[in-house]
């Protein structure tokens, strides 16, 4: 039984947070080199408590991965680990449902203090985090994260391709559906999320998840 998977294209850093895990869980600990994979186990294995997941893998774009996850596995908890250390970066990812946030700096028995007290029920930040601004509450973060938790998976999904530029019917092929449905989950999903057009959706869900990235907008503006 796996309790725990760790998610990072890193294979020594995977192998030496296998070896801390393992000791602190008692149980097998699987390993996933991109965000794809990672689903991939996910659609298997039951059992699994927690994720490290770390921000820059292949197939994860800033906080899109972290938000996925806890839209498609809210019972899972999901412990950043990541070299990026930018206050914005980490209280946004508590905002979206990160249980906590260890910078890859961090010595291993930090790690294993994260995950013991995030099993328990808690939220974790380093010492050195907790009395700056990166553990100050994020408030339109926080309600961001509170309106995608009402999207279906399914909207989830026709969001994030909504913010990559693809127009209905591109969606539609992607997800092998009708487009008719596809209009249906995208007027559900700007009154789920207070926004009257797609394209404010797709910038507020880029600027909100992927801070930093370029974009192109030029194909978001579609009717309905």
């Amino acid at each position: 039984m796996a309790r725990a998977i760790i998610a990072d294209d890193h294979p020594l850093f995977r192998a030496a947070l296998k070896q801390a895990l393992s000791e602190t869980l008692g149980s097998d600990v699987l390993e996933a080199e991109s965000f794809p994979a990672l689903l991939g186990l996910l659609e298997h294995e039951r059992q699994v408590e927690i994720i490290l997941l770390d921000l820059n893998m292949p197939g994860n774009q800033g906080l899109t991965g972290l938000t996925t996850l806890r839209n498609l596995f809210p019972d899972i908890l999901v412990l950043i680990v990541s070299a990026n250390e930018h206050q914005d970066v980490i209280r946004r990812a508590m905002a979206f449902g990160a249980s906590a946030y260890v910078p890859k700096s961090a010595p291993l028995p930090m790690l294993q203090n994260a995950v013991e007290a995030v099993l328990s029920g808690d939220n974790w930040l380093p010492e050195h985090l907790k009395q700056t601004p990166a553990n100050e509450p994020d408030t339109e973060s926080e309600d961001f994260a509170a309106r995608l938790e009402q999207l279906t998976p399914q909207q989830f999904k026709v969001l994030s391709c909504i913010a990559d530029g693809l127009l209905n019917k591109q969606i539609a092929w992607e997800l092998q559906v009708q487009e008719t449905t596809i209009k249906q989950h995208v007027s559900a999903i700007l009154r789920k999320l207070g926004v009257i057009n797609r394209t404010q959706a797709g910038v507020i869900f880029r600027d909100m998840l992927r801070a930093g990235e370029d974009s192109n907008t030029d194909t978001l503006d579609e009717p309905l």
